[in-house]
């Protein structure tokens, strides 16, 4: 073979390597890029998600210091642009906020931040969250004293006092007391927080709690902050006015009180209580305070009208509630001012109080300014719907000991939430009280509670979130 053929040979290899590196090399550079590209696209995605992330934390941040805006401070609506910073004081892109203010009788308010970042504005990440304030009707139950639940007693809901809880029936939730340690005021001893005579029934501190549950199906808890039950006169005071600017405000009766009955069409009817059922021979807790048969025996006729708007009716007098709501919001208060313990008034349901609905559109709240009663003569299978509270006395039924048959009757069942700053109680023997009692918390109640119903915090909590691009 002549020098000429290996020499040619030789120049196509060259050129065949050759060309391999310039297309590995080309890929290496292709793929460098493409990988460049990718990483400065990623890092885009992360900024515009950390600006939408910013917009939700600005209006947070906004509805801490101004709850009830919801058009940023502009007086007009949205959307909002608002330009962001680095750190160096460079503009690197915008978020923009559509806000959705609470319907009526919520505190859920959606907002929905958008973040664009200036280097790529193909970039586009979006949040959306709800936003709500919970209201006083948290649990099932919340008192201010200690309470005894007696073996028959199934409470579906959070329980919560300031004081000890003696709880022996079925809790389908938790159970929670202010207090590490109490006095159970049957026998002296001290117990814990929350104390059971089981069975099995807990030891006494400090030996530990016991793990029970068949009664404490959620567990309990003792040492929790306690519920702060001094906003609620003020409430009372805000829910006159606004019933008085509706014209669903009643002075006093100058009689007994008067007997409210609501129908599903929204109307009301009024009535004017002149006499209450005697009390019967043979009772024997007439010296309890405030007690008395708390049942109407004859009534007339005062007023009628609409549910108004606004929910609200006030009532400067002892006050009987019965009857059912059809998609109504409705709250109904009682009392009587200037405030003084001596005068304070109740309300009383004798008769099942109804919602028609259960899914939100039907909300009902009884506030008095000292007790929430059943009487004595009141329905033997009684149906209460609503957030009952009563703001300085007891939600409660009176002993009714040897007053007749109606001293016993067969079931409560409630549908709502209680509050109850003395001590309360609807069953006191197999003669005296309600045999078995069934307390369902509303779920509804926690964010879409009756009108002007007092609120917890005025800070608002995120309750959903979710990247919708």
């Amino acid at each position: 073979m002549d020098h000429k053929s290996q020499k040619g040979q030789l120049a196509v290899t060259v050129v065949f390597f050759a060309a391999l590196a310039v297309v590995f090399v080309t890929g290496l550079i292709f793929l460098a890029s493409s990988f460049l590209q990718s990483s400065v696209r990623s890092l885009n995605k992360l900024r515009a998600f950390s600006i939408a992330e910013s917009g939700i934390e600005y209006y947070r941040w906004h509805l801490a210091h101004a709850p009830q805006d919801f058009e940023d401070g502009t007086g007009h609506a949205g959307p909002y642009v608002h330009n962001y910073y680095d750190e160096s004081g460079n503009l690197i892109g915008t978020f923009t906020l559509t806000i959705t203010p609470p319907p009526a009788g919520s505190t859920v308010v959606i907002i929905q931040s958008t973040g664009n970042i200036m280097a790529d504005a193909s970039v586009v990440k979006t949040i959306k969250v709800e936003m709500a304030i919970p209201s006083f009707a948290q649990y099932a139950w919340v008192l201010n004293s200690f309470v005894q639940f007696g073996a028959a007693a199934q409470v579906y809901g959070t329980i919560q006092s300031n004081a000890g809880i003696h709880f022996d029936g079925v809790a389908h939730n938790l159970v929670e007391s202010a207090l590490t340690t109490t006095t159970d005021p049957d026998t002296g001893y001290t117990q814990w927080g929350v104390f059971t005579d089981g069975p099995p029934a807990d030891p006494r501190p400090p030996t530990a709690l016991l793990t029970n549950q068949s009664i404490f199906l959620a567990g309990r808890s003792i040492s929790v902050p306690a519920v702060d039950f001094t906003a609620l006169t003020e409430n009372l005071s805000s829910i006159k006015a606004t019933a008085q600017a509706s014209g669903t405000y009643f002075a006093s009766s100058t009689v007994l009180g008067y007997d409210l009955a609501l129908a599903t069409s929204g109307l009301y009817s009024v009535y004017k209580v002149t006499a209450l059922v005697a009390t019967p021979g043979g009772c024997n807790n007439t010296g309890a305070t405030g007690w008395g048969t708390w049942s109407v025996k004859t009534e007339s006729l005062a007023a009628t009208g609409t549910i108004p708007q606004n929910g609200n009716m006030f009532f400067e007098d002892n006050l009987w509630v019965r009857g059912q709501i059809n998609n109504k919001r409705v709250t109904i208060a009682s009392g009587r001012f200037p405030d003084n313990v001596a005068t304070r008034s109740s309300i009383t349901v004798d008769n099942s109080l109804a919602y028609t609905n259960f899914n939100g559109s039907d909300t009902l709240a009884l506030i008095a300014q000292n007790n929430i009663n059943i009487g004595l003569v009141s329905d033997n299978a009684l149906t209460i719907d609503g957030a009952l509270v009563a703001v300085n006395g007891a939600t409660q039924r009176y002993s009714y000991s040897g007053c007749g048959s109606n001293a016993s009757r067969a079931s409560l069942t409630t549908d709502g939430m209680l509050a109850s700053n003395l001590q309360s109680g609807f069953y006191y023997s197999t003669t005296d009280g309600y045999q078995t009692r069934s307390y369902n918390y509303d779920s509804n109640l926690l964010y879409g509670p009756p009108p002007s119903f007092p609120l917890s915090t005025n800070q608002y909590s995120i309750i959903s979130w979710d990247e919708i691009q």
